[in-house]
């Protein structure tokens, strides 16, 4: 098997963080809708709000259980709560996000650079054009 060339092995690198991004992506809007769910499903301080039905109060039950099972396994040395500790996770993702651009945008210097070198019967050619098109999406 040959060795893989200098403009595969970028297209590749380049197509990894796009990939990483797009996961980031999704990672932060599931970790939104679990901030929302959780915020939107608390229950009333002083019970108002009518008589609960044997359903609604056992989701509530369920939900509970669920929150203190995430409780336990979350970082224990942490003295915050549930919803604090989902808070500054969904801040650690959003942090994340300037230095990955960054690193994509060198990614696409860097390839372009290998493009303007390469033969154009190379048949990495057009996976690395594509690579660059789709970088050039997720940096916006």
């Amino acid at each position: 098997m040959p060795q893989p060339t200098p403009l595969a092995i970028a297209t590749s690198s380049l197509q990894r963080l796009v990939k990483e991004e797009a996961s980031y992506h999704s990672e932060l809007e599931m970790q939104q809708k679990r901030i929302e769910r959780l915020e939107s499903a608390q229950p009333t301080i002083n019970g108002e709000g009518g008589e609960e039905d044997a359903e609604s109060e056992a989701e509530r039950g369920n939900q509970e259980f669920l929150l203190k099972q995430e409780s336990r396994m979350a970082n224990a040395d942490l003295p915050l709560s549930f919803s604090l500790r989902q808070r500054k996770a969904l801040e650690e993702t959003k942090a994340v996000f300037p230095r990955l651009r960054e690193r994509i945008v060198e990614g696409m210097a860097n390839l372009e650079a290998l493009l303007a070198s390469a033969p154009e019967g190379d048949p990495d050619v057009a996976k690395a054009r594509e690579v660059i098109e789709q970088a050039k999406a997720a940096t916006g």
